[in-house]
This record gives structure tokens, sequence and C-alpha cells, in this order.
């Protein structure tokens, strides 16, 4: 039931054959892989364990905020409707909502308009049995599930009634901060620290702040909301300049630190130098650049904040895509340091502090990694900043 609900898993006329076993497997090792988990496609007792935890509603094989056209609320002034629950006072539940949405639109240009009566953009319901194919299943377990923007359902959320609503366990400020990330936008996330992680866990309303994986996702759909001051531009004459990524996209290797410097590569343009504050020539990406690759046979630069991002051309869209634990990273590695595509080998290297992991093609990490960067090269040190070929 857990894998067909939450992984698409199709056994609706029961394990007949070698082949719908192979098909649970495949799912078991899906979830497996999404958690973090040893992918043994077996019902161990640790994946038996994650299965169990009270979590939300909407499957974690949806990626719609990963695609390049992904649903999102063309106007940015959103509208919301809510009913009570019993279990809380009006002004309790009214707050609660108030400052879930606040969270989102303190890092996103985003505003949000409670109405009385009518319809809205959002619909926010308390309810047992609500008729919309997706059941709860009663104390504990889905505890709410939500909508992506849309027409009539689209950006709907439903909180299961059955469960005892609380400021503290079931924390409903916790659960409709997550659910209302779906209302935007975003599907789930596989860092264990993000509000958008499936399973429930709880969080103080006064002190919480979003993670970042969470801000950059929701500033990926609709930018950012506090412009920070122009910085000057770092002097590239300065003996203790250091960059934090090199990557070549299109024709012109570029150079990141919060603004960029592209050299041409050519014989008739062999030392033209231009540079720019970064937004300038990669529009998309709001935030600093960590690490950065590039692979010349597919014409792309893969460039990563806490997400990684598509770039094929210079001032023109980067894709989002989608969480660095795509690439196999464990969930203690929050940021790249560096990244350097082989291409005689077609491996990729990625360096964490002093470690550093290599790629397969397959998306998944080489045995044996990761490994410690002075192992292997005992001249460079302990940390690598940026890294190129």
């Amino acid at each position: 039931e857990y894998l067909r609900k939450f992984y698409h898993l199709d056994v609706s006329h029961g394990l007949r054959s070698k082949r719908d076993v192979t098909a649970v497997e495949t799912k078991i090792g899906e979830m497996q892989d999404f958690f973090g988990l040893e992918k043994s496609g077996q019902l161990d007792h640790r994946t038996l364990e994650v299965m169990r935890r009270e979590r939300c509603g909407v499957p974690d094989a949806e990626q719609y905020s990963s695609q390049p056209n992904r649903p999102k609320w063309k106007n940015h002034t959103i509208t919301y409707i809510q009913n009570y629950t019993p279990d809380l006072t009006k002004q309790e539940v009214e707050n609660t909502f108030r400052r879930a949405l606040k969270i989102w639109s303190d890092v996103a240009p985003l505003k949000f308009i409670r109405v009385d009566h009518g319809e809205a953009d959002i619909m926010i319901n308390f309810a047992s049995k609500h008729g919309d194919f997706f059941p709860f299943d009663g104390p504990r377990g889905v505890l709410a599930h939500a909508f992506e923007p849309g027409e009539d359902i689209g950006g709907d959320v439903h909180f299961d009634e059955d469960e005892v609503w609380r400021m503290g366990r079931y924390n409903l400020f916790t659960v409709a901060a997550h659910e209302l990330g779906h209302s935007l936008g975003l599907s789930h996330s596989k860092d264990p620290s993000a509000l958008m992680y499936p399973s429930y866990r709880y969080s103080s309303m006064t002190q919480y702040t979003l993670p970042r994986d969470d801000a950059l996702a929701i500033q990926a759909l609709y930018g950012k909301t506090i412009k920070l001051g122009v910085m000057a531009p770092p002097e590239k004459c300065d003996p203790g300049m250091t960059f934090d990524a090199v990557a070549m996209i299109g024709q012109e290797l570029a150079f990141f630190k919060n603004y960029m410097w592209l050299r041409a590569i050519g014989p008739d343009r062999q030392y033209f130098l231009r540079e720019g504050y970064s937004s300038t020539y990669l529009p998309s990406i709001s935030s600093p650049v960590d690490a950065a690759y590039d692979i010349t046979s597919k014409g792309v630069a893969y460039t990563f904040t806490s997400k990684y991002w598509i770039v094929q051309q210079l001032n023109k869209k980067s894709y989002y895509q989608r969480s660095i634990y795509d690439f196999g990273f464990p969930p203690g590695v929050k940021q790249i340091d560096a990244a350097v595509h082989v291409n005689a080998f077609g491996k990729t290297y990625f360096f964490v502090r002093d470690v550093y992991y290599y790629d397969e093609d397959k998306n998944a990490m080489d045995p044996g990694y990761p490994r410690k960067i002075k192992t292997d090269w005992p001249a460079i040190g302990n940390k690598i900043d940026a890294a190129f070929e």
C-alpha cells in the first residue's frame, strides 16, 4: 500500500508473476534511494521503520517542481480560505496559517490574502472524508496532503481531522508549512533537514527559519524577495584571489566569485576577457554558485547551489533541476566545494571538505568512495575551492 501511494506501484491484479515481484523490489529500491537507505530492494528493518513514520500524503515520485514548465501561480498575490479544527481555537488556526505562509513570503515575492467566503486559490480544509479520491487512513499515518497549483482542486490543502491537532504534537504549523509548499509548486526533498522532506517532525512556530534547501527551491519558482546591496566586484589582480567554481560555458571559460569573469577560447580571441555580476550572465540563478563543471560532448554545464542547474547558454534561462542528493550524496552533504568532469574517463570528481566522490553515468557513486583528497593528491591539501580540466 505504501509503495502504491507514494511510488506509483501498480499491482492491482496482485503478485502473479516474477515480473510483479521485480516491480515491487524496484519500487522498494526507489524508496530506499529517496530516503538515503541501503538500496537492497528488500523490506529490511530500517526500511519498514521509515515506512511507519507519520508523513505527508503527496507521492515522493512526484517531481513537478523539477520541470522547466513546472506548475506555479502566475499571479504572485494568492488568496486562501480555511475552515477550522475543533482541536484549536479559531485564533490559533488563523495565526498558524498566517505564520506558515509567511515563511514562504519572507524569501520569495509572494503575497497571501485570506478571504472569508466564496472561492480562493488555495482552499484549506480539515476533514476525514473529503471526496478527492485520496482518502485518509485514520489516526497517524498520512497527516495531510496538497495539490500543485492549478484550476479546480489545484493548490488545495486537506488535513486529516482524525488527527488531534495541537500547537505541539501534531504540530499544525509544521504540517501546514510543508503542505503549503506543495500548494506553491514544490515537490518532496531528499534533504532530511528540509521542510519539504516527506516525514513529519516537530518544528517550533516561534523559532522557525526556512532551511536553505527550501528557500532556494521556492526562489527557483518565484524569484527572491530581498534584493541585497550591490557588492563591489573582487579585484582580479589581488594575489589572494580565489574562485568558487570554474567551467566552460559555450566557448568561454567562466570563473565564479559572486561575480563572473569570462575568457573567450579561440585563436582570434585568446586574451579577450569580459566580466560582470553573475546575475547578468545567469539570470535564473540568484544564489552564489558553489561549484560547476562542464561536459563538452553534451554542450552543457552544471552549476551547484544547494540544487543543481543545467546551463546551456549565457544570458539565457537556466533549467532548475533537483536536489544534489540525486547524485547519490549522503544527507550530511549540504554543499559541493568543487567539481570537475574528466572527459577521457567520462567521470566527474566532486569535492566536499576533505573528501571527494566519483560519479557514474548511472547516477550513483562508484564503490569505494568517498576518499580522502590527500590520499590520492597529497600535494593539493585538504580542501579544493574550484577545479577544471
